[in-house]
């Protein structure tokens, strides 16, 4: 099960918005561009309502985008509905953040994860053998194909569910939250699976999450985004080390360290404003400690201030593009 050598997840300028009565469009996705490629972890971080979800879903067909585009394996992605996902794009699967929501409680744990190969034209029978296979590879026993979800902790379910989304031999996976759901002592469990799959069968992995410590240490590259738009984006360990957006620098001074020196982490004053009425200019300005007069005035464009790094911020760009 090896990943095609085309299998890129493409994001360009995409757009998700939400319609409700009585109220403006909510653009909780508001024109970002993002690529995965094969045995790539890419992660994507910001606080909750900030559209990661939002984007993620849209990513595997979930949501229909307003505009901009999706396209796996170099064909736009079909928005899901009562027909089947076409069988070229089966490759492209999700891992959803809510591991007790996620499984069919009436239903075998081994017959859950042997539906992909029946829909792929396997038999029933095919689909057990690769079921108990799956189980051993992601940590549980085989056995336990022969039992129900209500069985299993949250870890051991997300494990379930990470093994079904195996069945599919996808090349490139989103995962939604995966960890948020567990216990302290599962999220790293979880997490290093996900990466030593990706590592071992070259799949694309975009892992969405709002704790940046567990990015840090699984993702290749790293994408912020607030209130629907990626601010900052780069290779995980030089923006961790030299996060250069405000809104990047806030987020990760509030993680905590062990580093004996006694320092507390740094809360972000604020809370992100409502995506239906978002401010004007650089959304992030009514919270930003740079923020001058002109950031209300329009939103600043991303700019690449070094090879595969990029920030969107009016006030730093001319420093930015200086030192690039």
């Amino acid at each position: 099960m090896n990943a095609t050598p085309d299998a890129s997840l493409v994001l360009r300028d995409l757009t998700v918005s939400y319609h409700s009565p009585g109220r403006p469009a909510v653009r909780a996705v508001a024109g970002v561009d993002l690529r995965v490629e094969p045995g790539q972890v890419v992660g994507l971080v910001g606080e909750s309502g900030c559209g990661k979800s939002t984007l993620g879903k849209a990513a595997v067909g979930l949501l229909k985008p307003a505009s901009g585009s999706v396209e796996f394996a170099g064909a736009p992605v079909t928005p899901l509905g009562l027909k089947p996902r076409p069988p070229a794009q089966r490759g492209l699967q999700m891992v959803f953040q809510d591991p007790y929501a996620s499984l069919n409680p009436r239903r075998k744990i081994g017959e859950q994860i042997s539906d992909a190969v029946v829909l792929s034209g396997g038999t029933r029978a095919d689909g057990r053998a690769l079921a108990r296979e799956l189980l051993d590879r992601v940590g549980l026993s085989a056995e336990f194909a022969e039992r129900f979800p209500h069985e299993f902790s949250g870890g051991q379910r997300q494990r379930i569910a990470i093994a079904r989304v195996l069945a599919a031999d996808p090349s490139c996976i989103v995962a939604d939250e995966p960890i948020a759901a567990l216990d302290a002592s599962a999220q790293a469990s979880i997490a290093n699976l996900l990466l030593d799959l990706a590592r071992e069968r070259g799949v694309g992995l975009l892992f969405i999450s709002h704790d940046l410590s567990i990015v840090r240490q699984i993702a290749d590259t790293v994408a912020v985004m607030y209130l629907g738009t990626v601010v900052e984006s780069g290779p995980t360990d030089q923006v961790w080390d030299d996060p250069r957006h405000p809104y990047s620098r806030a987020l990760i001074s509030a993680v905590p360290r062990a580093d004996g020196n006694g320092e507390l982490p740094q809360d972000l004053p604020g809370d992100v404003p409502d995506p239906a009425f978002p401010p004007s200019g650089c959304r992030f300005h009514p919270r930003c400690p740079i923020a001058v007069d002109a950031c209300a005035d329009a939103e600043p464009e991303p700019t690449e201030f070094l090879p595969g790094r990029r920030a969107a911020c009016s006030v730093l760009a001319p420093a930015l593009l200086k030192i690039g």
